[in-house]
Order: structure tokens, then sequence, then C-alpha cells
């Protein structure tokens, strides 16, 4: 059933269980079990991201963490 794959910065651990009980509720409400829902957090730091040619850990260096 569906998996799903949410690219993002490093998250908090109390996020995470957050963000995956809602996605999981979505699927649920359009009747797909609980159980055939997979999600999968795929956390990359900064500095391996970037765009318009600029580092992540650069132009969002005054983000909260």
């Amino acid at each position: 059933m569906p998996v799903i794959n949410i690219e993002t910065w490093p998250l908090d651990k109390g996020s995470k269980p957050i963000i995956i009980k809602k996605i999981t509720d979505v699927f649920t409400e359009l009747g797909i079990p609980a159980q055939a829902v997979t999600i999968i957090i795929h956390e990359t730091e900064l500095e391996n991201w970037g765009s318009e040619g600029e580092q992540h850990s650069i132009k969002f260096k005054d983000l909260k963490k």
C-alpha cells in the first residue's frame, strides 16, 4: 500500500511521531488501513542542501534548530 517518503532537514524527535500520525490519518480517512501506511523520514543536514547557489547551512544560518 502507500509508502510516503519525506525529505527534510533534521527534525526534533518530538515532531516525528506527530508527522507520522497526521499523515497516516490522511490515508485512514480515505479508507486505507493504518497498518498499510508506511512513512519514511529522510533527514539531510543543511550543509547537504542548497538553492540559488548557496548551501542552506549558510542561507538559513539564523533558523532555529
